[in-house]
């Protein structure tokens, strides 16, 4: 069979089990993979350069469905392959199979978890980067993109980023098929509008017909033959291509084919092509990183620093000590410290603007490759990329977050900048670890520890300068609490700043003859239950206080470690929106300072 005729016969074949597959389930979007057909069988076809026996071979191409609705078809080329049989195939959406509904890195061939749309693109970018500036290997990354999540405005993030970059070692294939869920996209197959943009922003932009196979083989060659730009493939194709009953109509996205068995006949009929993917180019050796002798910083008892600038100084010796640490920033690297690192190890420092999505994404492709990625900003401006940390958590990602100038204790830049939920959103994350430090030496151990932790870690930093209550050789494992003042009359429970608030409350009342247990809540998630209920057991409550709102907070995970317990606890935290001022002025404005912990403690005890 010549390679014409074998490259439409793979792409009928692909349409027939994207068929199969869905109206195995019941359910899926075959539509939305039978448009993309021609455009992977090319690509399968001797462009696509992927050893499927060695997924973990480091010069493998990616490829990422970034319209990961369309699965069927991404399962049908696994199947093409070999990489997965025909049976497994026909399990798709089942309860326990692989072949999820969209696609997840349970599959050693799908570097992340995709249908959230607009998130593919950016994570290629991530990995493009990898690609460039870690590894410096000759492996592109193929990013398949829908029309419709192209009114994302991801996906225009990931777009300015690539051109600024020069990625050119990135490929992006748009199906521009015309059809969103509901009815005719944005744009139609208008593809000069989504071209200006692309070119406006630094990338080389192919329009072809998206079933002509000689036009996608010489812009698939054509694309491979880089000039410091990435490119665009933009593809006019027809939903549903090849089945009259539902090809260019609106009314079947999601749907399987209602006479399945008249489709594949139309197509053809079943065929049982393989197909081997040319082989990868460049070295096959992984990555061996560096592990140097430098510690940690020390900082000394009673001196001041604010935990954000800690964090920038631990950072930077972290990457003293490991070759795979790398740190990434939404351009407050000045405020976040984590200009520490880049001044230390600029060859390992990315600067991602202010684009939080394609802050996070980027950090995401870059651990797919292995690197240990820290992402940093304003813990307010994390709320702009949380649906991209909640996928990254589907995509089995391990990443490591850092939000500073939280609460209201950054004083005068009012609310706009005071995150007031980021502790909520990030203990909602599944899997997630969430610590807030209260000195520099806490964390130190910290930021050393997260580098090795699995999943999603989150460092909640603050802006003022705080003491340094604990020596260097202190201890903080994860999951636990410190109890820095002994009592038995009533329990303080804080963190970050208030554990210093907690601190004074407690002098307060000593002074009154109440004896003030404080414990440094500092791991909120995973929380140390057996200290909390012991606290609860020996002393007559607890007096929780948080800088932020009070659902989700340090308040309401001692109230979930302490479910089974009958002890009062009184929760103290921010219940009005605050404005500008001095810390200390606010932090009594939201009845979270020394006086306020002291008086519920106080009401407590009597």
């Amino acid at each position: 069979m010549d390679q014409a005729l074998f490259r439409a016969e793979l792409a009928q074949q692909l349409r027939v089990d994207s068929v199969r597959a869905s109206t195995a389930a019941g359910s899926g979007h075959p539509t939305s993979s039978m448009s993309a057909a021609d455009l992977l069988a090319v690509l399968l076809d001797g462009h696509l350069r992927l050893d499927f026996s060695r997924p973990d071979h480091p010069a493998n191409d990616h490829l990422i469905f970034s319209k990961g609705h369309a699965s069927p078809l991404q399962y049908a080329a696994f199947k093409a392959v070999g990489a997965v049989e025909d049976d497994e195939l026909l399990t798709f959406r089942e309860f326990g199979s692989r072949l999820e509904g969209h696609p997840i890195p349970v599959l050693p061939w799908v570097d992340v978890a995709t249908g959230s749309l607009g998130q593919g693109l950016p994570v290629g970018v991530g990995l493009a980067l990898a690609g460039k500036r870690l590894d410096r290997l000759p492996y592109r990354v193929w990013v398949l993109c829908g029309d419709s999540e192209m009114a994302e405005g991801s996906v225009w993030e990931a777009l300015e980023h690539a051109g600024h970059e020069r990625l050119d070692n990135l490929i992006a294939l748009i199906d521009v098929n015309r059809l969103g869920q509901t009815g005719p996209t944005m744009h139609g197959w208008d593809l000069s509008s989504y071209s200006a943009r692309a070119q406006a922003a630094g990338w080389r932009v192919l329009e072809i017909d998206g079933h002509d196979l000689d036009e996608i083989e010489s812009a698939l060659t054509e694309a491979e033959r880089g000039d410091g730009r990435p490119v665009m493939i933009l593809a006019a194709t027809q939903k549903g291509k090849g089945v009259a009953e539902v090809a260019d109509k609106p009314g079947f996205h999601g749907k399987p084919l209602a006479h399945a068995e008249e489709a594949i006949a139309e197509l053809g009929g079943l065929r049982d092509l393989r197909v081997k993917p040319a082989s990868p180019e460049g070295d096959a050796t992984p990555h061996v990183f560096d592990t140097g002798t430098a510690g940690m910083p020390a900082y000394e008892e009673g001196t001041e620093l604010a935990t954000r600038k800690a964090y920038g100084q631990a950072l930077a010796a972290l990457g003293d000590r490991r070759g795979d640490v790398v740190a990434l920033d939404g351009e407050v690297s000045n405020s976040t410290f984590a200009e520490l690192f880049r001044d230390a190890h600029p060859d390992r420092y990315f600067e991602m603007y202010i684009a939080e999505q394609q802050l996070i994404a980027a950090a995401v492709g870059m651990q797919v490759r292995g690197w240990c990625a820290f992402a940093s900003t304003f813990a307010a401006f994390l709320s702009r990329a949380y649906d991209f940390v909640r996928m990254a958590a589907v995509s089995r990602a391990d990443l490591r977050l850092m939000g500073s100038h939280a609460g209201v204790a950054i004083g005068e830049d009012g609310p706009s900048q005071m995150a007031l939920e980021d502790l909520a959103a990030f203990r909602a994350v599944h899997g997630s670890t969430v610590l807030y430090p209260c000195d520099a030496n806490q964390t130190a151990h910290l930021v050393a520890a997260m580098a090795d932790l699995p999943g999603i870690s989150y460092l909640r930093t603050s802006r003022g300068a705080m003491p340094v209550i604990y020596p260097p050789d202190e201890e903080f494992p994860i999951g636990g609490a410190k109890v820095v003042r002994d009592g038995a009359d009533v329990t303080l429970v804080g963190a970050g700043v208030t554990l210093h608030e907690a601190l004074k409350a407690a002098d307060l009342l000593a002074h009154e003859g109440i004896g003030a247990r404080v414990i440094d809540l500092y791991s909120v998630k995973p929380v140390d239950t057996a200290t909390l209920r012991r606290a609860a057991s020996e002393t007559a409550g607890l007096v929780t206080a948080e800088d932020h709102w009070p659902e989700g907070g340090l308040g309401e995970a001692v109230l979930h470690a302490l479910a089974d317990d009958p002890v009062p606890v009184r929760l103290l935290a921010v219940h009005e929106m605050p404005g500008s001022g001095q810390p200390a002025e606010l932090l009594g404005q939201a009845r979270i300072d020394a006086t306020a912990i002291a008086d519920m403690a106080r009401e407590l005890v009597s």
